[in-house]
């Protein structure tokens, strides 16, 4: 397995909550997993918010948590995020919870512990915004929404 090289604090705030764990020796995100004392369903073309049952606390400054969908629950069930992807700023020490947004015909039952969203970290840069009357010429220029071409 690849060496840690960042510590987290995991604060466990529910029963069945579990500390998140990497699926693979070379995985980049970890698992997120329901901290839940039954079966939650998500019902067809909805959405509902699942507790992970965890804080943490990021030992570097510097850095977010992003929270990503499990690509086999998009796939084969149509269970992403609500908002994409979410962030955790490093400075949030609240509980880590997952909208899960059902975009199948079909109920989704979450089952207590599943494994319902990866979370990654990453750096973090900050942008200090200077207000301009006219940016920089580019080929592409103001080109937007398929302008570079299909292929």
């Amino acid at each position: 397995m690849t060496k840690p090289d960042l510590g987290v604090k995991i604060r466990l705030l529910r029963p069945g909550a579990a500390a998140p764990r990497y699926a693979t020796p070379s995985s980049a995100a970890c698992d997120l997993t329901a901290a839940i004392d039954a079966p939650c369903t998500v019902p067809a073309h909805k959405s509902a918010a699942i507790p992970c049952g965890i804080a943490i606390s990021m030992e570097e400054s510097g850095l977010a948590a992003l929270v990503f969908a499990r690509s086999g629950l998009a796939f084969r069930h149509g269970i992403s995020l609500v908002n994409g992807v979410g962030v955790i700023d490093a400075d949030y020490r609240g509980e880590i919870r997952v909208g899960l947004k059902n975009d199948s015909d079909e109920d989704y039952v979450v089952q207590p512990g599943e494994r319902i969203a990866q979370l990654m970290f990453v750096p973090v840069r900050t942008a200090a915004f200077t207000v301009v009357d006219a940016l920089d010429e580019t080929e592409r220029g103001e080109g937007g929404f398929g302008s570079s071409g299909r292929l």
